[in-house]
């Protein structure tokens, strides 16, 4: 796979280009459909995520992104299709510690008096049923905290960050569960690009341990060679993306990017991915 240039960083790899889903998901949308009000936005999404694999959401603003991994973790009910969660139906799905979910444009506290390590400890709470933390848990929470390059600050109000640093905090606090999948809704956005590395670099830690992560963007930035495969929706619909090397210009111009005339356009499809 080639890299949009400028986004290779030092010691991030680049990823081989996969075209197809993976086998063995650990989350599936199949003919999915969702609404916002009276207002239809996903039609007919089918999505996968295979195990340890990295998988970007790119497209225009409103196209769907956003409300296909809300639908994703059951915070917009489906009006049709089927979803399922390391093979079981969302809605028996109980494990949700499974599962690190990184909101849009959040703020780490949400004007709670709280320090970064606080915050971040949150994160294990699922596993824990509200007992008590222990040894393991600390030592997650504190392992978390170093990841996103924020060790130094662990004892700082979350309130005294930047809005890079609130988003690493947030990052942390979904790692810290250790979870097997991770759904981040635009990361990089509104965060510097010293942000973006390190928490390329977190991410990159992350994939090399298996976990699988499902990632909303707008620019691919620093992330881009962790990335296997992306799809790109427009209109609630899937359209499939045949040229890595040009998914830079699509992220940021999906309807705009010039194809030259004697290379094949990708055919546009109504709902699933290609095989």
């Amino acid at each position: 796979m080639s890299a949009p240039a400028g986004a290779v960083e030092e010691g991030l790899p680049v990823k081989a280009s996969v075209t197809e889903p993976a086998t063995d998901p650990v989350i599936a949308l199949r003919g999915v459909h969702a609404a916002l009000g009276a207002r239809p936005v996903l039609r007919g999404i089918d999505l996968t995520v295979g195990r340890g694999e990295v998988v970007a959401l790119l497209g225009a603003n409103g196209s769907g992104k956003s409300t296909a991994v809300r639908a994703a973790i059951g915070q917009v009910p489906l009006t049709g299709g089927e979803l399922e969660v390391f093979g079981t139906p969302l809605r028996r799905f109980r494990a949700w510690h499974r599962l690190g979910y990184v909101p849009q444009r959040s703020t780490a506290a949400a004007g709670v008096p709280a320090t970064v390590r606080e915050v971040v400890s949150s994160g294990r709470l699922a596993r824990r049923r509200l007992r008590p933390l222990g040894r393991a848990d600390r030592d997650a929470v504190t392992r978390a905290v170093d990841l996103v390059g924020l060790g130094d600050r662990a004892r700082d109000s979350v309130s005294a960050l930047s809005g890079g640093q609130h988003q690493r905090v947030l990052i942390a606090r979904a790692l810290a569960a250790e979870p097997e999948l991770l759904i981040m809704d635009e990361p990089l956005a509104g965060v510097d690009l010293a942000s973006q590395r390190v928490l390329a670099t977190a991410l990159r830690a992350q994939v090399s341990e298996g976990t699988s992560v499902l990632l909303v963007l707008h620019e691919l930035g620093p992330l881009a060679p962790l990335i296997d495969r992306s799809v790109v929706l427009r209109d609630g619909r899937v359209e499939r993306v045949e040229h890595p090397e040009q998914l830079h210009d699509l992220a940021c111009h999906p309807h705009d990017s010039a194809v030259p005339a004697e290379a094949p356009v990708a055919p546009r499809i109504g709902t699933g991915l290609p095989s």
